[in-house]
């Protein structure tokens, strides 16, 4: 193929569309994903109807960060040994006796009696050890399946998948909860699991391992730390979106303001998760139909710096609607830094380290999620629910200046494309 013939594929919005495996694999990904946020709304909800309160939501949050945080340097040094699509594989079976143990518990007579909730924290940190695996392995086989310049592309269609996902999964999870109850989602939760496994099962690209040559063990789970320190740039992407998140994120008080704020019950709860999802798949689609952008750290930095004052306008709204179009726009400014971040972690990566590095970023940016979901519980419980939202969305804007001053490499990035792989190749 010529230099003329790849670079017109490259601006090709559907270029990647084209390859059989990746369709199969973004259909595993927009099934699963669909599958565990009906999880995690239904878990939320059951939750706090069971316990009335707020740090109990952030304690579901922290059961699956702790795998995130001493299980992913291993992940991400299988993911790079061991064949990526296997051990993707295994994780999902994992998850599918996850969704089936929440099941069988939701429909146990006296599970929860006394408020007792010890067990959906049991199986959801075993659903966070599966993911612990399975995110730096399913980053690194998506790599795999497209040639390298498509990656942008990629990285964009991925994403939108996800978030659409991520609009009809709490959608569903809460209509599911309200007019069915808990057990009818679980066994949804179950089946869709089920499916996206087979998805995975059915790629023709079967993968292969990656014998790691005179490196020991430990050399190799430190191998994705040395390289991201040698990278400012997306050390520096990294940790903006760690601490952003960390701080300015609401979801694990979602039930909380559904319930005792705007009073709009399980129903409004999947509407107010999915909203963000809604902002970010409009996003991700004019993304994934334009060419890189041009000024991606400018970007990066103005966009993370309006999350944070979206989050401050839905933690001071006490309106239904307003609330949504603010997490809707949470969800696309977002969205712009996902594809940011994604896309220099997967061009300025060496194919060798994906998995290690998917990993450490795994830590930085996955466990955020669930580590800000307990802070977030954390600081309802000592300031309020309402303040701390404000709170959070305060410390995100003072994180985006810190970051612009501290890391001027990443304030004068430029364009991102296939062709910005990292010199150490």
């Amino acid at each position: 193929m010529t230099a003329g013939q790849r670079a017109a594929r490259a601006h090709d919005p559907y270029a990647v569309l084209r390859f059989p495996d990746f369709r199969r694999f973004v259909g595993s990904v927009l099934v699963l994903t669909v599958a565990t946020q009906i999880q995690a709304v239904v878990v939320g909800w059951q939750v706090y109807a069971i316990t009335k309160d707020a740090l109990s939501l952030g304690l579901v949050g922290l059961a699956e960060a702790l795998p995130f945080i001493s299980i992913a340097l291993f992940a991400g040094h299988v993911a790079d040994r061991v064949n990526r699509r296997r051990v993707v594989a295994l994780a999902i079976v994992v998850m599918v006796g996850c969704a089936a143990a929440l099941l069988v518990l939701t429909i146990t007579p006296g599970a929860f009696a006394g408020g007792r909730v010890w067990p959906i924290y049991g199986v959801i940190f075993v659903s966070g050890v599966a993911r612990s695996f399975l995110q730096p392995a399913r980053q690194a086989l998506g790599a795999e399946l497209v040639p390298r310049e498509l990656f942008p592309n990629a990285v964009a269609w991925r994403s939108s998948i996800w978030q659409i996902a991520a609009v009809v999964g709490p959608a569903l999870g809460g209509l599911l909860y309200g007019f069915t109850g808990p057990a009818a989602a679980y066994g949804v939760d179950l089946a869709l699991t089920g499916v996206a496994l087979g998805a995975i099962l059915r790629l023709r690209h079967a993968g292969s391992a990656r014998p790691l040559a005179e490196e020991s063990v430990t050399e190799s789970l430190g191998a994705g730390i040395r390289f991201l320190r040698g990278e400012p740039v997306l050390l520096g992407a990294i940790t903006l979106d760690l601490f952003s998140v960390f701080f300015g994120g609401a979801t694990a008080l979602l039930p909380i303001f559904a319930a005792d704020i705007l009073h709009v019950g399980p129903e409004g709860l999947g509407l107010l998760r999915a909203a963000p999802s809604v902002g970010a798949v409009l996003t991700s689609l004019v993304l994934a139909h334009r060419r890189p952008l041009q000024r991606a750290g400018a970007t990066l930095l103005t966009y993370v710096a309006l999350f944070g004052l979206a989050m401050i306008g839905f933690g001071l709204s006490r309106s239904f609607a307003l609330s949504a179009i603010l997490l809707a726009l949470s969800g696309a400014v977002d969205m712009v830094s996902v594809v940011i971040r994604s896309t220099l972690l997967q061009v300025s990566t060496p194919e060798a380290l994906l998995g290690r590095v998917s990993a450490v970023n795994q830590i930085f940016i996955g466990s955020s999620n669930e580590i800000g979901a307990f802070e977030s519980g954390v600081a309802a419980r000592l300031m309020g629910t309402v303040s701390s939202v404000v709170f959070g969305g305060t410390v995100t804007l003072l994180v985006v200046a810190a970051t612009a001053w501290r890391v001027p490499e990443l304030r004068r990035l430029g364009r991102l494309d296939g062709k910005a792989v990292n010199s150490k190749q």
